[in-house]
């Protein structure tokens, strides 16, 4: 089985990166299951119905979301349908949409976990411990899934790795989100989880983490009163990491990097 995970969608260049390369992708590598993080996918900013039913068409199987969440209001209108969205697990009892989606590819039962870290992130929406949330899933759910991937969407390096190491043995894959610019460290943790510390993100590169370099420093000087971040159209770029399951033991054999686009040097060839 092989499962490809997409990093963070910035704007119309990363929802372009996606149309471009996931279908190519899922065709010549046989790829069972693709999960995109779709939080920035709206304009820079949240999801909207719209832009869930973009990706849908392109390819993505599963989507999963962070500490934008609900900038776009209307993202609470796909939570209504049948759909395939994943916000954080870790948010307060009562917030609207769910924090894991179980789904079935080829007989094998895939459950996708988010959860948001707690390290100087800005949520608006308080958190619980995201170890103690996914120790209690586990402990919960463990024998409705063959396969657990958690989306780790946090500030610093060093939680997302801690994190890694807590789910050794326990998760097949936790992957690194938001932080947009991916980590040169993909490889199998020594109980057999593939881990990575950030995935990156799927969009322009020539950018300051998807957003106009001219916006960006009116944020970190200049001097000047910040100006609204607009995201930055001038290439695509998709990061990914693909991951390549045993279908006897159910365990993860390799990770492999993928980056495809007009900046970035490319891993793999389509």
């Amino acid at each position: 089985m092989k499962i490809l995970f997409c990093g963070d969608v910035a704007g119309s260049a990363g929802r372009k990166a996606i149309k471009t390369y996931l279908p190519q992708l899922k065709e010549k590598y046989h790829i069972d299951v693709a999960i995109v993080n779709a939080e920035n996918a709206a304009h820079g900013l949240g999801l909207t119905p719209k832009t869930y039913a973009e990706l849908l068409r392109a390819g993505a199987d599963v989507m999963t979301m962070g500490n934008h969440t609900f900038d776009k209001m209307d993202v609470t209108e796909i939570w209504q349908k049948e759909n395939v969205l994943v916000r954080p697990l870790n948010y307060q009892d009562g917030i609207a949409g769910k924090g894991f989606h179980i789904c079935t590819f080829n007989g094998k039962r895939i459950c996708v976990v988010q959860l948001l870290g707690k390290a100087f992130m800005n949520s608006k929406i308080p958190l619980s411990d995201p170890f103690q949330t996914i120790q209690m899933f586990i402990d919960e759910h463990h024998t409705e899934y063959d396969l657990l991937i958690v989306d780790m969407h946090a500030e610093t390096t060093a939680e997302k790795i801690a994190m890694g190491y807590f789910l050794d043995g326990k998760a097949t894959l936790v992957v690194g989100t938001h932080t947009h610019i991916p980590t040169a460290d993909a490889h199998l943790l020594p109980k057999g989880t593939a881990f990575i510390t950030d995935t990156g993100m799927c969009g322009d590169y020539t950018s300051v983490l998807g957003m106009t370099i001219e916006t960006a420093f009116s944020h970190f000087g200049l001097g000047t009163a910040p100006k609204r971040f607009e995201p930055s159209t001038n290439s695509s770029t998709l990061s990914a990491v693909m991951v390549e399951v045993s279908d006897k033991t159910m365990k993860p054999v390799s990770i492999c990097p993928v980056i495809l686009g007009d900046t970035l040097e490319n891993t793999i060839k389509l």
